[in-house]
């Protein structure tokens, strides 16, 4: 994460969080993007990352949905629209609240493994997280990566 201070040295701007994975799962591509698309059970499923989710609205592939998110030791409060395109691609845009400008991309991929999963996510954080977070990507990157392996191995079970 790169800091920008005017002379005065206020803080001008900084580069959010922005990183990718990559990986494989022992599982065909259909189950593996209904794990990861299935946000409607993700409090059910995903608890102690999920501890609230309810939906409010559904047209066709896209779905408003507001979450609580556990990221690392951070809550977030969240309104997101999810946006799927069965099997191949499942996206994610923070409209409200904590994070409001973020984007989570997931591709997935059949590959004689099973299936690869593409993710990108560019994390727009909030001022007083932006406190908290002050040269911690690479703690934002692990917080989401225990996410997403908790996915993993839900869909390789």
């Amino acid at each position: 994460m790169s800091i920008i201070y005017t002379l005065d040295g206020a803080l001008l701007k900084s580069q959010l969080p922005k990183f990718s994975f990559e990986k494989t799962v022992n599982a065909k591509r259909e189950s593996v993007f209904e794990v990861f698309s299935n946000f409607e059970n993700y409090q059910k499923l995903f608890p102690q990352h999920f501890p609230s989710v309810r939906i409010r609205s559904v047209r066709n592939d896209v779905s408003v949905v507001e979450e609580h998110l556990n990221l690392g030791s951070n809550e977030l409060l969240i309104m997101a629209k999810h946006v799927s395109k069965t099997p191949v691609l499942h996206e994610v845009f923070v409209i409200g609240g904590d994070g409001k400008g973020s984007h989570i991309q997931e591709q997935f991929i059949d590959v004689l493994e099973g299936t690869k999963i593409l993710v990108d996510v560019n994390l727009k954080l909030t001022a007083k997280m932006k406190i908290c977070g002050l040269f911690r990507k690479n703690k934002f990157q692990s917080y989401y990566e225990q996410i997403l392996n908790d996915f993993v191995k839900r869909a390789e079970n």
